[in-house]
């Protein structure tokens, strides 16, 4: 996976329940993140804050000495990082409350840990996107900063889902991404019940990158499986 220069983001974690917060920072590490620090209330978060500089905050809204809610506006007075919610709490009300404070994104426990990754990193190319590659194909380019696509010199927008799902191809470029894997980088809490969907959009990806969608060669089919992305060079 070439997300190197994401995966030295700094992360704060803040959950009162210290297994959680070791199984997150496992799963974490695991994928190669190396900057983590945790907190278990607001206080630890706040003195953390300081001397961490988080680049990313990770939040549970139930928190002993207050709530995740109060400690998102409290990191914003001091930074403008990005701030995921990952809590117990999924009511629809708490994510609007969670949304409207600025929260970039809202996850419910439990969760899988592969959809954990896939948010982390969605979140930092959309935070840091200077930084996103312009990926060379057989015949286009793929934009990823302007999330367009370039081919014979038209600059073709990306919708959000086309978007989340090449961003998915990229980061396994020439590797088997599966069927499931892809509908949860796409559709995220509920990814049962969208192949149809992601097929249909897979066919639009097609004509956007490839001179011959009928003949795909960047976007290979991998015969039930999944699909598969051909990078030319810019990994």
């Amino acid at each position: 996976m070439d997300c190197e220069y994401l995966k030295d983001k700094r992360i704060l974690l803040v959950d009162d329940e210290r297994e959680l917060l070791a199984m997150v920072e496992s799963i974490l590490r695991a994928e190669g993140f190396g900057n983590i620090a945790a907190a278990s209330n607001v206080r630890e978060a706040l003195e953390l804050a300081e001397r961490f500089c988080p680049e990313l905050a990770i939040l549970d809204v139930m928190l002993p000495d207050g709530d995740g809610f109060a400690l998102l506006e409290r990191l914003r007075q001091r930074g403008g990082y990005p701030v995921l919610f990952l809590t117990a709490r999924g009511e629809d009300e708490d994510k609007f409350r969670g949304f409207g404070l600025g929260a970039d994104d809202y996850m419910v426990k439990p969760f899988l840990p592969k959809e954990l990754i896939f948010r982390v990193l969605a979140i930092l190319r959309r935070s840091y996107k200077e930084e996103n590659p312009l990926v060379k194909l057989r015949h286009s380019e793929i934009d990823f900063a302007r999330a367009e696509v370039v081919k014979d010199g038209e600059h073709i927008p990306l919708t959000a889902k086309e978007y989340d799902l090449l961003s998915a191809l990229y980061r396994n470029a020439g590797r088997i991404v599966t069927i499931d894997a892809l509908c949860e980088a796409a559709w995220g809490d509920n990814p049962f019940g969208y192949e149809n969907s992601l097929m249909a959009h897979i066919r639009r990806i097609r004509e956007k990158i490839e001179q011959s969608p009928s003949q795909p060669v960047s976007l290979v089919t991998v015969k039930g499986l999944g699909y598969k992305l051909i990078v030319e060079s810019g990994r």
